[in-house]
């Protein structure tokens, strides 16, 4: 019986990569490509982004702009205000592009600051240990017990009510969550083999944080920022349903629903757009951020 021999140039190309082996990286890339849901789920995010950035720039009108047409026209072609105006006579299709704008703002730049606080004040109480991490863990309690509307509100009295302010509130409370899930992490690899290798190489423990530590807190890290993002927007977004968001005339998508709300029964699509433009982004974050963490650790699928 004849044994038949795959060709030389497969033979070579399989040598090849199995030499070269993949990384970790690449194979959670793979995996995460190979997950329909996360990638449809970027492509329609990676759409609303560009809508949100360069929208405003081409449309033929302003979002301060009051049209002649007056308040509530329904949506039209003729003159061109596909979505009509609002109560004020402002171009909802314009508005509802800004408000795309701020929200993602707000929630990407909230969850940088909460990144960044969260992954430091963690990585260090996890890695010191000992009464500085009691110290440091109980200050998350206490921060905990806040009422995040009662800080908000403090802080619109002391600074005023402005978008900043927004980013401050929010970021400052949705670290907590973050410190939290970096602590136990690293605890769970503080006595890993190759700590106890730089630590018996006279690495200084700042040192060992930000290159070893830190550095293996990324797969969990970036799973929970995709899904901090979404929390963010829904949070911004009550705060200007309530009153207590961006100011007039900017706008967010939570202050187009609350405008919306009012006009529902006779415009309901002031509200019906706002509304399913936040699901369809917050929909997005979360397959992502599903995508992320069946490929970064696949055992939890």
């Amino acid at each position: 019986m004849t044994i038949l021999s795959p060709p030389a140039e497969k033979v070579e190309t399989l040598e090849r990569a199995a030499a070269q082996g993949r990384s970790l990286w690449d194979d959670a890339r793979n995996r995460l490509f190979s997950n329909k849901a996360a990638v449809v789920s970027m492509i329609i995010l990676g759409l609303l982004i560009l809508i949100a950035l360069f929208g405003p720039m081409v449309w033929p009108h302003n979002y301060k702009e009051i049209n002649a047409v007056g308040p509530l026209y329904p949506p039209s072609l003729s003159p061109f205000h596909p979505l009509g105006t609002d109560s004020q006579g402002r171009d909802v299709a314009v508005r509802l592009m800004i408000g795309l704008q701020v929200s993602l703002a707000v929630g990407v730049i909230a969850t940088v600051v909460s990144l960044i606080i969260g992954v430091a004040w963690g990585a260090t109480a996890g890695y010191v240990g000992g009464r500085t991490d009691q110290f440091m863990m109980r200050f998350v309690d206490v921060m905990y017990a806040m009422p995040f509307i009662f800080f908000v509100i403090l802080l619109n009295m002391v600074f005023g009510r402005n978008i900043f302010m927004i980013f401050l509130a929010i970021g400052a409370v949705e670290w907590l969550t973050m410190a939290r899930i970096v602590r136990g992490q690293t605890l769970s690899i503080k006595g890993k083999e190759f700590i106890e290798a730089a630590r018996a190489a006279g690495v200084s423990p700042a040192r060992i944080v930000t290159r070893h530590v830190i550095p293996n807190l990324l797969g969990p890290v970036a799973v929970y920022v995709t899904l901090t993002i979404p929390i963010v927007i829904l949070a911004e977004s009550f705060l200007s349903f309530l009153g207590l968001g961006v100011n007039e005339p900017l706008t967010s998508l939570g202050v187009l629903i609350s405008e919306g709300k009012s006009n529902m029964e006779a415009r309901p699509h002031l509200l019906l757009a706002p509304g399913f433009t936040m699901a369809l982004a917050l929909l997005c974050f979360n397959f992502i951020g599903d995508g992320l963490r069946d490929a970064l650790d696949p055992k939890d699928r």
